[in-house]
């Protein structure tokens, strides 16, 4: 991957945390950090008197410049000698990221909207993101546990290849063991092994990481969301082929978005690994 790490910046407390998440991601990808305002563009925002076009006169230019220089500052200091461009985009939130995200390695969000019209529900943005974004998102949320495992999880018992080779890349950086979530055989008693060749051949690149496959039980959703408070980071793959849109993601999803107690990756699989 060797586009931008893309992170959405609006001036709030959980934008600037992604900040931070973000700059940490590019450094570690070798990558420049893209801070991206959207600007929508409201006639009830700019003082009386002021021309629509003169944005040098109006007292939001002077908020957004400000939320930047901000961020900037924030992902400096998370990364020193880290590559970074601005940029302000007219159009609403969501779409902006959309947009932006297609050239992008990673899209990174805050856990709540930027945007009263991108609505009210963690993990929405996150969301329509996985769904029609063209890059891998990670929102940031919740209280990550420092010394706690990265964890990957299955969707539908399944896991695919971008995902793993994720999950095993940011163990591999976090100095910190894998977590596999991917639902065990009630006929067998045993784990699914719906990517058995995948992990098999990360382990091999990856002799440095200890991989865990715990015994789910009752429910995978619940065993995520538990997982959640004691990992670094949780890993979501969704298969392409399961139905997941904007207004109706899998349930696994959706549950590990709103529910998770650490920043979660969404990596969205076209195919099944088998």
């Amino acid at each position: 991957m060797s586009g931008p790490v893309l992170v959405g910046v609006d001036g709030s407390a959980t934008s600037m945390a992604a900040v931070e998440a973000a700059a940490r991601e590019a450094d570690r990808l070798g990558v420049e950090l893209r801070l991206t305002h959207a600007f929508e563009w409201s006639a009830t925002r700019v003082p009386p008197g002021v021309p629509p076009w003169d944005p040098g006169g109006s007292r939001v230019h002077g908020s957004v410049n400000s939320a930047l220089t901000e961020a900037e500052r924030r992902a400096r200091s998370a990364a020193p000698g880290l590559s970074v461009t601005r940029t302000v985009l007219m159009g609403e939130p969501m779409t902006v990221l959309e947009t932006e995200s297609r050239r992008a390695s990673l899209t990174v969000v805050g856990s709540r909207p930027p945007s009263r019209s991108a609505g009210s529900r963690r993990g929405s943005l996150a969301v329509r993101l996985a769904a029609h974004g063209q890059s891998p998102v990670l929102m940031v949320r919740g209280r990550p546990d420092p010394a706690g495992p990265v964890v990957l999880v299955g969707d539908h018992g399944r896991v695919g290849r971008a995902a793993a080779e994720f999950a095993f890349a940011e163990a591999s950086a976090r100095g910190t063991d894998l977590v596999v979530l991917n639902g065990w055989d009630t006929r067998t008693g045993k784990p699914r092994n719906g990517f058995a060749a995948t992990l098999s051949a990360l382990r091999k690149s990856h002799p440095d990481i200890v991989v865990r496959r715990p015994r789910v039980r009752g429910g995978i959703r619940r065993a995520v969301v538990e997982a959640s408070a004691r990992a670094q980071l949780v890993v979501v793959c969704m298969n392409g082929r399961v139905g997941w849109t904007a207004a109706s993601p899998t349930r696994i999803s959706r549950a590990t978005l709103r529910h998770a107690d650490c920043p979660v990756a969404v990596i969205r699989a076209e195919e099944e690994t088998r």
